[in-house]
């Protein structure tokens, strides 16, 4: 799988590539999440020839974005009845657009660095099938990045200095080999529960679900939820109630605490035993398989995740 030199001197489309980084970006109209979008391609491009881009959508001003940036967009994804992008649609779009071993879908608010490729290589040199995931950093950017040589180490030190780590609950990036999640629900993007449910769905089909956050630094543009009704993040949208409803309800909805993998000093591992990941344990234990809301072990279910929010400062 290693580059071939002529990729160098060729086009990155007629390259054989290893990862396809694809993302359904927001409309470009708002400047500063017109800004973080940019930053974020820019940073996917930088990560070298291993490496493609898709947009998917036809949200206002991406097709200008890509013409810009020289990556393909793929436009004619399906929508619900509200006309938000369905996440199976779009998985399918850079699917067969792509030929690649391993898929990256990112949202596109979030910066890599090239430590996403290397760590994707040596999962895969350890797993036939499996699925990455890690905490994001949080950063305020409020301007075009320099993404002049030493782009790299000037933003992980940045990131360090002024960001912080971001508690393990969302998921904002999935790695998987190109042959997993053929198959999922309808759900709406941008809009809360699929996440969790690709994390579930991986780890009742037995694949290693690895938590790249010893090893894989992604940033997270910060920003406002104007771009969403009422300007309110979307938890209680109803499109979220929908994909919550279709992964399962609350006891299908897992995140970064329920990786039964770690990547650290390039193996795979155990995850280290940590209290806050006890406490979830318990909570998914506890809450109801039928989905139910009431009755002893909804209620003790309810006081874990009282007590994880408590301790990681999740609402």
């Amino acid at each position: 799988l290693a580059t071939s030199p002529t990729c160098e001197l060729i086009t990155r489309s007629d390259c054989m590539s290893l990862l396809t980084i694809f993302s359904a970006p927001k409309p470009f109209t708002n400047p500063h999440i017109a800004i973080i979008q940019r930053n974020a391609i820019q940073s996917w491009l930088h990560l070298g020839s291993e490496v493609e881009v898709f947009l998917v959508g036809d949200e206002p001003g991406m097709a200008e974005v890509a013409a810009e940036y020289q990556v393909r967009q793929l436009a004619e994804v399906r929508r619900s009845e509200q006309g938000t992008p369905l996440v199976s649609s779009i998985f399918d779009l850079a699917r067969q657009a792509s030929q690649s071993p391993l898929l990256a879908y990112v949202n596109a608010d979030i910066l890599f660095l090239p430590d996403i490729v290397s760590a994707a290589k040596q999962v895969m040199a350890q797993a036939e099938r499996f699925l990455i995931i890690g905490q994001r950093w949080d950063l305020d950017l409020r301007q075009l990045y320099d993404f002049s040589p030493g782009w790299e180490q000037r933003l992980q030190d940045e990131t360090r200095t002024r960001g912080q780590l971001h508690a393990p609950a969302g998921s904002d990036y999935f790695v998987f080999p190109r042959q997993l999640f053929q198959e999922m629900p309808d759900f709406t993007i941008g809009r809360a529960g699929w996440d969790n449910w690709m994390i579930y769905q991986a780890r009742q089909q037995r694949w290693p679900v690895v938590d790249g956050t010893p090893s894989i630094m992604i940033i997270h543009q910060n920003h406002d939820y104007s771009h969403l009704p009422g300007g309110k993040p979307h938890y209680e949208h109803i499109e979220s109630h929908q994909n919550q409803a279709l992964a399962g309800g609350a006891s299908h909805m897992f995140m970064v605490l329920d990786s039964d993998r770690q990547l650290r000093a390039g193996k795979l591992q155990q995850p280290r035993r940590t209290f806050i990941r006890t406490i979830r344990q318990a909570e998914v234990w506890l809450t109801p398989a039928d989905g139910s809301r009431m009755g002893p072990r909804w209620s003790l279910a309810r006081q874990m995740r009282r007590l994880r929010r408590r301790i990681t400062g999740t609402l």
